[in-house]
């Protein structure tokens, strides 16, 4: 399939587009802002999407800030948003344990204080957050380590303090086949400007040293996962047929977007860019036309245009 610019649509095709979609789902980190810089004409589309009776969700693999501190920021940042509008990887992943875990046992998780207060606000029994550093050999470590018992699942998601340590107990735990394995994300690496000359591994640079050693594959809560869609299509009441995907990494957002049935439409302001949209586009191979988006636009800020009164 090919894609299309949105700079390219006629007035009519401009409107044509607003009009197929009643809601609007969108990534974070790269399409609204890169770190603490907010990109060009994200809150004048996001609010004016908003304005126009769109429904909003802010859907992102975070896992480092409570969904509570995302609406914080959103707002400081001056976006219309309300918590019901954001969805974190942290959230949904507490809220995936509370509905398939046996209340009685406890989760190990490698993760951030964040991940951990997702847990708590809906009692989910946990440990692990915080430093747990390899302070003397491994084999010294192996002979002195005590592993937890009534251990249910294991999560993980990004975290500063991630060691052999932790790797270790991990691996431990999934030896048993009836611990579950969670993982909040597989993002490789963090969005950072283009021009920057290095690369920020993310929470799935963490993940697959677990998944290698435990020999298992986990399930993955964030994009591209569908489970985000369960969660939209039975809280939020959404038709997937009306609802607009909008990323700048396409083996997340738009990968997701296309498993859920959504439109997608790609911004060249994070991960992925033009060129990689047309080598994907001239292959015959299934798995990079998933990665194809619909749309795509040099940023956020062109979306003014298809506004039916411009922004």
């Amino acid at each position: 399939m090919m894609s299309t610019c949105i700079d390219t649509l006629s007035v009519e095709g401009r409107f044509d587009f607003f009009n197929s979609f009643d809601n609007v789902l969108t990534d974070c980190d790269g399409v609204l802002w890169i770190d603490n810089n907010i990109l060009p004409g994200a809150t004048q589309v996001m609010n004016g999407f908003k304005n126009n009776n769109k429904n909003i969700s802010f859907v992102t693999n975070s896992n480092t800030k409570t969904r509570a501190q995302l609406l914080e920021k959103f707002l400081l940042l001056g976006f219309l948003s309300s918590i019901n509008d954001v969805i974190s990887s942290g959230f949904l992943a507490a809220r995936y344990l509370k509905d398939n875990l046996d209340p009685s046992k406890q989760v190990y998780v490698i993760g951030s204080p964040a991940l951990s207060n997702e847990l708590n606000a809906l009692n989910v029994k946990h440990f692990g957050v915080g430093e747990d550093y390899l302070n003397t050999s491994v084999s010294e470590f192996v002979d002195k380590v005590k592993l937890e018992s009534n251990v249910g699942a294991v999560l993980v998601g990004f975290d500063d303090y991630f060691s052999y340590p932790k790797l270790f107990k991990a691996a431990s735990y999934l030896k048993d086949q009836n611990v579950l394995f969670l993982a909040t994300n597989m993002d490789e690496v963090f969005p950072i400007a283009s021009n920057s000359n290095i690369i920020m591994p993310a929470t799935g640079s963490l993940v697959i040293p677990v998944k290698v050693s435990a020999g298992r594959d986990p399930f993955v809560i964030g994009k591209p996962s569908t489970y985000i869609c369960d969660f939209l299509t039975e809280n939020n009441k959404i038709d997937p047929s009306r609802t607009l995907m909008i990323g700048d990494r396409c083996s997340t957002d738009i990968v997701f977007g296309k498993r859920c049935g959504f439109k997608t439409l790609l911004v060249f302001t994070g991960v992925n860019s033009l060129k990689d949209v047309e080598e994907w586009n001239k292959s015959d191979d299934p798995t990079l036309q998933e990665l194809v988006p619909d749309y795509y636009a040099e940023g956020i800020d062109s979306l003014k245009a298809i506004f039916p009164v411009p922004l």
